[in-house]
Formats: C-alpha cells, structure tokens, sequence
C-alpha cells in the first residue's frame, strides 16, 4: 500500500483531461476513441506518477517539516530511497511503452510533459510565478495528448480556458502556503517567498473574472456556434460561474485550497456543478438531431 501511495493515485483523476477534446468533438462514445484514450489515460499516469515520485524524493527532508506531507511514503521512512528511485524508472519505462502503442506524436507530447515537469522537481518549481507557469501547462499538455490519441482538433479556445483555471487553481494553492507560512513562520515551499496574500488575492480575482469572460466568448463566438450548430452553449455558464465562486468561497471563506485533487473528491457542491455541466454540454451537444432540442 505504501508504494502504491507513493504513486499518488488519487491524481489521475487530472489525467481525465485527456478526454476533454473527445467530448467537446462530439466523438466521445467512438469506441475506437475511447479505446485508445483509456490506453493513453494509463500512459499519462504512469508518467505523471513518476514525477511525483522523484518529486517527493527530492523533498524527503521539506515534507518531514511539513504538517500533512510528513506522511508520504518517503518522507515518513515507509519507502527507502532506493525503492523509490527504483519505482520511478519502472513506471517512466511502464508508460512510454504504452506510449509507444499509440503514436510517436503522442510519446512527443508526452516526452515534453515529463521534461517540463522533471525540470520542475529538479529546482524551476523554486522558481515564483515560474512554478505556476509549469503546472498549469502540464494540463495543456494533457488536452493536447487527448486530442493526439483521439486525433481530434482542438479549440483554441480550449486550450486557454484550461490553461486559466490551472492557473487560478495554482494560486489558490499557493495562497494555502501563504497562509501556512503566516501561521506557523516556515515557508512550506522556496517558491512561497515571492508570493503574499495581497498579490494572490489579486491574481486569483483578475483570473477568475477572466476565466468567466473567455468561456463567455468561447461559447457565444461565431466558430463554436457554427461547430455545435446551436447558440444555447452560453446556458452552460452558470455551473462555471457557480463552480468558480464555489472555489473561490473555500479559498476566502475555508482557507482550504492546499489540495485541488483533495476538493474534487469530497466537496459535493463543485462535483454536482461538474456534473451538471456535463449533462448540460451532453444535451445540447449530442441529444438534438435535426431540430433544437429545446425548441
């Protein structure tokens, strides 16, 4: 259990993005699609899961200072060192072999991921703004790795919303730091030091707003209504605006935002605002037929 902890399952669940471009094409019940999906979903984890481990090895002694991470495999002493090094090359190898089962241009995209991130754990994660930067585009990468296995295009507009709500939720965790810091006087990561709640209040508000404005216009833009041949899209902005200011309700009101994985499995009210939106994407997108279904 303690190597498979070291893994960090609970995070796949952010491999999902690799679905997004599949379900936004209206292919997402192409057997074919999935089938290859589920295989690049598995690849992803397994890389995405190395870096954590490298990650945590090069963190033992910060996570043995820290008051949750204290407990992660090893940093706590259940898994030696070497067992972790040895974990990490089995799963990088695991998962660029099944890489390799679907295309070059997805080990290429998948190749840049495990570099841009392998970076990250090697020092550039010290690096404020920087490290925000570097997560956000690692969910990019995951819609771009969708839309490769999938081969499905993918919307600019796409791209950027979930470049922004990686951001904005990079920041809200960043604020959990912050906070961390204010009340116990350590700084939990290198990176913490170039951020203050004033700055970070600011930046989770201008990102937020902006996130609101782009799927506004992503929604109501002249490509997307001729794509979907419907201009009901927008109706769905109301579980993106709920679920924004339901995060930002527990980053102001909770000052819990330190784990986003964390918030996903257990706040009821952002997974019934995902869902619902879903379901509203699902009708609008895949119900009508050769009428509205709403007319």
């Amino acid at each position: 259990m303690q190597y498979l902890k070291l893994l960090r399952p609970k995070h796949w669940a952010k491999n999902l993005f690799l679905f997004i471009p599949s379900f936004f094409a209206g292919e997402i019940f192409s057997m074919d699609k999935l089938e290859m999906l589920a295989l690049a979903f598995a690849s992803f984890s397994l890389v995405a899961s190395s870096i954590y481990v490298i990650n945590d090895y090069m963190d033992i002694e910060a996570d043995r200072a820290h008051p949750v991470k204290k407990s992660r495999p090893l940093a706590s002493g259940a898994v030696s060192p070497t067992a972790g090094l040895a974990m990490f090359v089995f799963v990088v190898l695991a998962g660029f072999g099944l890489a390799a089962l679907i295309s070059y241009k997805f080990m290429f995209v998948l190749g840049i991921y495990f570099v841009l991130n392998l970076g990250y754990s090697f020092g550039l994660k010290n690096v404020s703004i920087l490290d925000i930067l570097i997560l956000a585009s690692g969910f990019v990468l995951r819609v771009k790795a969708g839309g490769v296995a999938a081969d499905v295009a993918i919307s600019e507009w796409l791209n950027i919303m979930v470049f922004l709500l990686a951001v904005f939720m990079a920041f809200a965790k960043r604020r959990d730091d912050v906070l961390h810091k204010l009340q116990s006087g350590k700084d939990l990561r290198k990176a913490s030091k170039g951020y203050n709640l004033d700055f970070l209040n600011a930046s989770l508000a201008v990102v937020s707003a902006v996130i609101i404005v782009a799927y506004l216009m992503y929604t109501m833009s002249p490509e997307t209504m001729a794509h979907f041949k419907t201009y009901r899209l927008y109706y769905t902005s109301i579980f993106v605006i709920a679920g924004l200011l339901r995060y930002l309700q527990i980053t102001y009101v909770d000052n819990d935002t330190g784990s986003p994985t964390k918030i996903l499995y257990k706040d009821r009210f952002i997974q019934l605002t995902i869902l619902l939106w879903i379901l509203s994407f699902y009708v609008i997108i895949y119900l009508p037929t050769n009428k509205s279904f709403f007319e």
